[in-house]
């Protein structure tokens, strides 16, 4: 019984040790005070006046728009460390969202073999020259054919 009490004790006066070291932490932080002598932060000029009888809030900027093409940005998507040049495995390892087109015997489990040998297949289809690597030309044949719009029946 006395070990328990004992311990109990213990525990209390590390739990209390611990809490006061918490508190005493937090206080000893300070926010940073400006340098006394420090130069002012200098003034932003030529911004564009707004217009006086607008009522609410400015319209969000428009982002910048992108320089690449759709087909660099698929090229990027699949080369994960950006050396210009997509390998076997980075071509393989990007191909398993395409999980339903490489499930051959639709039981909805993918097998490595499925999987691997489509992707190979391909791979080896793209990789005109046999090097073992794509290039963005080379990429480009890989592209999913694109359904045509439906025309308008106006």
């Amino acid at each position: 019984m006395g070990r328990i009490f004992a311990g109990a004790v213990a525990a209390l006066f590390l739990a209390a040790g611990g809490l006061f070291w918490w508190q005493g932490r937090a206080s000893n932080e300070t926010v940073p005070q400006p340098l006394i002598g420090a130069p002012p932060p200098p003034a932003i000029e030529n911004l564009p006046e707004g217009d006086p009888d607008a009522v609410g809030e400015a319209p969000p900027m428009p982002g910048e728009a992108s320089s690449q093409s759709r087909e660099q940005k698929r090229f990027g998507r699949y080369d994960r460390n950006r050396d210009g040049v997509i390998t076997r495995i980075e071509m393989m390892g990007s191909r398993v969202k395409a999980f339903k087109a490489l499930d051959r015997n639709n039981d909805n489990l993918l097998s490595f073999e499925e999987w691997a040998v489509t992707t190979s297949d391909r791979f080896a289809t793209a990789d005109a020259n046999g090097d073992g690597k794509l290039t963005p030309a080379e990429f480009a044949t890989t592209a999913p054919k694109r359904a045509a719009a439906p025309r308008c029946k106006c």
